[in-house]
């Protein structure tokens, strides 16, 4: 259900804001009886709430021209880490994402 969770936001790529829904339907549905499922969801869902904002910033910087250089560096960093933590996923270990914002804090 791990490894679920990480691919599910490969759904971005097909439906708009479906990098968020995909994890956040799997996390919603599984957080309560699997404390993996709960870690795995909590990081990808920061992080892919962290790559919509890094990307409206790249847009931002498309009227000045880096904007462009950025988008594509961050769709690179999207697939390659989804697939690292996907993997981690798999050895039962949960991956904390890098350039990740905490927005949704782990329970305490």
């Amino acid at each position: 259900m791990g490894i679920l969770v990480q691919v599910a936001s490969f759904a971005g790529y097909l439906i708009p804001f479906g990098s968020v829904i995909g994890p956040l339907i799997v996390w919603l549905m599984k957080r309560d009886e699997i404390p993996f499922v709960d870690e795995c969801g909590r990081n990808c869902l920061n992080f892919k709430i962290s790559m919509i904002i890094w990307v409206m910033i790249s847009c931002v910087l498309m009227f000045v021209g880096i904007g462009f250089i950025l988008i594509g560096l961050l769709a690179i960093v999207d697939i390659v880490l989804t697939i690292i933590a996907a993997m981690k996923a798999s050895e039962g270990i949960s991956y904390k994402y890098p350039l990740s914002i905490t927005f949704i804090k782990p329970r305490i």
